[in-house]
């Protein structure tokens, strides 16, 4: 059984929990994340991946930061994590739809399937699948909710952020 670690940090999203093994990091969660989470975790104050990846988001979040340089160890099939490295090569700022997503992996016709993987993401924020739209620029699902899905796309200059959205961030938050 691989041991798990976790933190958790406050962010412009409200709360993200964190979560690492001695392979890298495996999950970062908003607290009303809505798949399936990692196993429970020992809580630590310090762990070297933890404390990396919370300086890490927090930089991003504060605009300082584009890219993450994180050691990470998402669980899932191969399908799931090949769609999840397809992710990362989404530039900071761009977006992409499930169907161009599935086309780059080469397997132009599974959209839906592609769609269920980014899903599955465990590494919100990090491996960015808030850039991945629906076709012709809708935004479709996001386990951390469509506010912070739209906040994180205007945060990065590829969409306009509404003020109601604005507002009911900043009371999550609190």
């Amino acid at each position: 059984m691989t041991r798990r670690y976790e933190q958790s940090m406050t962010s412009p999203l409200g709360p993200l929990r964190l979560v690492a093994s001695e392979r890298g990091l495996c999950g970062v969660y908003f607290e009303d994340h809505g798949k399936p989470q990692a196993e429970p975790a020992q809580r630590v104050e310090a762990h070297p991946m933890l404390d990396l990846a919370r300086a890490q988001i927090g930089e991003y979040l504060e605009g300082q930061r584009e890219d993450f340089e994180l050691t990470l160890a998402p669980e899932g099939t191969p399908f799931q994590r090949q769609v999840w490295a397809a992710l990362l090569d989404i530039p900071h700022g761009q977006t992409r739809s499930y169907g161009e997503l599935a086309a780059a992996l080469g397997r132009p016709t599974a959209a839906r399937a592609v769609g269920l993987a980014n899903g599955r993401n465990p590494l919100s924020i990090v491996v960015p699948c808030h850039r991945v739209i629906g076709h012709g620029g809708s935004l479709t699902g996001y386990a951390g909710g469509l506010e912070r899905k739209r906040w994180l796309l205007a945060h990065e200059g590829s969409l306009p952020l509404d003020p109601a959205t604005a507002v009911r961030l900043r009371a999550r938050r609190s």
